[in-house]
């Protein structure tokens, strides 16, 4: 049987060896019976990986449980903050720590089981093909949502064809939070010009992005609705998306978009 044992060690090592340089990014709120396992979950898919967990000081002990599993797996740390300021300031902040310890490749992620782990290897792929955003996608081919209802579906899918007209961009999910960067992208997104701390948080950093010039994909998902605790949807963050996506746009009717670009190496002769 050593033949196998050998050919699995081989085959764990290449993964860590693939995915070394990667951070996973988990901002956490009330998420203290989902975190011990999607954590685990995480890093069997990704073993070269680092978890970074994000949280904004739960009530129920999540940033406790963090510390116990990050006390006891070298892959996980911490990064407590004072209060919940919104899922956006919680992903910033992460990304900070990310591309200040160096890491590579950036994924995002939410914490309560919607975005499944499974799919992570095929969000990171096609950042070794050049892309230098990849969406996880609902609303690709393949792609699609779980357990949600007729008017939930309805105000996902419109607030995603909206964005995408109104900002003419390409990706057709643009209200999702699974996705992967690649270091350089993240770096020329122009954080001063982000106006939501919120969800529409998704929508503006696939702009800001895109007007950067990023080479964006999109990979199928089904996404799951929450299982375990509360969703954090409300009908104001609705109104916010709107209001911004609106915002985004009379600002380049004005000649004020965005103006950063991706540092990318010169092509060799």
């Amino acid at each position: 049987m050593w033949p196998d044992r050998l050919g699995r060690e081989m085959i764990d090592q290449a993964d860590s060896e693939r995915y070394a340089g990667t951070w996973v990014v988990l901002p956490t709120y009330d998420e203290a019976e989902n975190l011990p396992p999607i954590s685990a979950a995480i890093l069997a898919e990704l073993p070269g990986a680092h978890l970074l967990v994000v949280d904004d000081d739960s009530p129920d002990g999540t940033g406790a449980i963090a510390d116990e599993l990050a006390a006891a797996d070298p892959r996980i740390s911490v990064r407590h903050r004072a209060g919940k300021e919104g899922l956006g300031k919680a992903y910033i902040d992460g990304f900070g720590v990310a591309l200040e310890a160096g890491a590579g490749r950036i994924v995002q992620m939410d914490a309560d089981w919607s975005h499944s782990p499974d799919y992570l290897p095929a969000l990171m792929a096609p950042l070794a093909q050049g892309a230098d955003l990849v969406i996880g996608s609902r609303y690709t081919r393949g792609g699609g949502v779980k357990d949600w209802g007729i008017l939930r579906r309805l105000v996902s899918r419109g607030g995603s064809v909206f964005a995408k007209l109104v900002l003419r961009l390409a990706p057709n999910d643009l209200t999702g939070g699974f996705k992967a960067w690649r270091r350089e992208a993240l770096e020329a997104v122009d954080w001063d010009r982000v106006h939501s701390g919120g969800y529409v948080f998704q929508i503006e950093t696939t702009y800001l992005a895109t007007r950067a010039g990023a080479k964006v994909t999109e990979v199928p998902i089904v996404f799951k609705d929450r299982e375990v605790g509360t969703s954090k949807m409300s009908k104001s963050i609705i109104v916010e998306a709107l209001v911004v996506v609106l915002q985004l746009r009379w600002e380049e009717l004005r000649g004020r978009g965005p103006t950063a670009t991706i540092a990318r190496a010169p092509a060799e002769d």
